[in-house]
């Protein structure tokens, strides 16, 4: 396959970071237990359905790594954003060279009840591998901002329905749909300001222009230790190291809220074979149950879950699922 100018700059650089780690990932694993076995035969390649930078492009670079060593052969990872990632999906879902897999996210499971004619079907078309991290989202307000905790939220959205403007990275987006899940658990109005991702959303977050966000932790974690934004809650199921004192939103009897980002590893639907699929999943297991691979984690803001491909299957049914219900019922459409 050919690919655009942008795409091979990307893959160089994939292989030169991936090449430049490997003397570490190395000593991780100093000896090869996936050896002289049939899958994979050739260079393997990770789709990425976003732009470079993100949790799902990070999480996909740091496995490459390490993949590469024991799988014996080369791991590139190759972004294709757009679409809400809908394109890298489809790419990934129509390949059929056998060496093909997809870091999937949240987004596979929220298209599909927003888009009706998305192209693909995450039952039909893929295999799951397993699922790899997760970050919390986190109930922030500027710093200048006379709501103190999420008691203070619910009682002033109370007080002023609609006059809260949360903004989100765009219709349909987690910020978005956790917004619209605490309007409906808790009773209140808020209204919806949509952006065309966080960065663009920041600078009027940041000037008090917009009320709150629930937002991803690694893009609001320097601004929440800088000052300048304050962190009510976070949707973990645990404090996290990064916010020490901030509360759960379970804690906070909100369960419903525990909205998090994630990724996870996709193979097309029946292009792998079960001995590669099977080898993938331990080799996951592995990886994410390494000190290497939580330290790495830990410095991008996001932890590692370790989940075999049968819970991964039942875990991404009922995200379909949730997700289909709260946009039914909130009427939300895409952007």
């Amino acid at each position: 396959m050919t690919l655009p100018s942008s795409s091979l700059l990307v893959r160089r650089r994939a292989l030169l970071s991936g090449a430049a780690a490997l003397t570490g990932a190395a000593a991780i694993w100093p000896e090869r237990v996936f050896a002289n076995t049939a899958w994979p035969s050739r260079t393997v390649r990770i789709i990425v359905p976003f732009a470079p930078g993100g949790g799902a492009d990070s999480s996909a670079r740091v496995l490459a790594e390490l993949f590469a060593v024991q799988l014996g052969q080369g791991v590139i990872v190759e972004n294709k954003p757009g679409a809400g990632s809908a394109i890298g999906v489809n790419a990934a879902a129509q390949s059929k060279d056998g060496h093909t897999l997809l870091m999937g996210s949240n987004s596979m499971v929220i298209n599909p009840s927003l888009l009706p004619n998305i192209g693909y079907d995450v039952a039909r078309d893929f295999d799951a591998v397993g699922m790899v991290s997760a970050q919390p989202l986190v109930l922030v307000v500027p710093v200048a901002s006379p709501l103190k905790s999420f008691a203070d939220v619910v009682s002033e959205a109370k007080a002023k329905p609609g006059q809260l403007m949360a903004g989100n990275s765009g219709n349909g987006t987690l910020a978005h749909l956790a917004s619209e899940i605490f309007a409906s658990q808790t009773g209140t109005t808020l209204t919806p300001v949509p952006y065309k991702g966080e960065s663009a959303l920041m600078p009027d977050l940041l000037s008090g222009m917009v009320s709150l966000g629930f937002l991803n932790l690694p893009s609001v974690l320097s601004h929440i230790r800088s000052g300048r934004l304050r962190a009510l809650a976070v949707s973990s199921p645990k404090e996290v190291p990064e916010l020490p004192g901030v509360p759960t939103f379970r804690s906070l009897n909100q369960a419903s809220l525990e909205v998090q980002g994630w990724a996870a590893l996709f193979a097309p639907k029946g292009t792998i074979p079960a001995e590669g699929l099977a080898k993938l999943e331990k080799l996951l297991a592995v990886a994410l149950a390494s000190d290497a691979v939580k330290s790495r984690f830990a410095s991008l803001a996001v932890s590692p879950v370790n989940q075999s491909r049968a819970d991964t299957v039942k875990f991404m049914q009922a995200e379909t699922a949730r997700y289909a219900v709260v946009i039914k019922a909130r009427g939300i459409k895409a952007d």
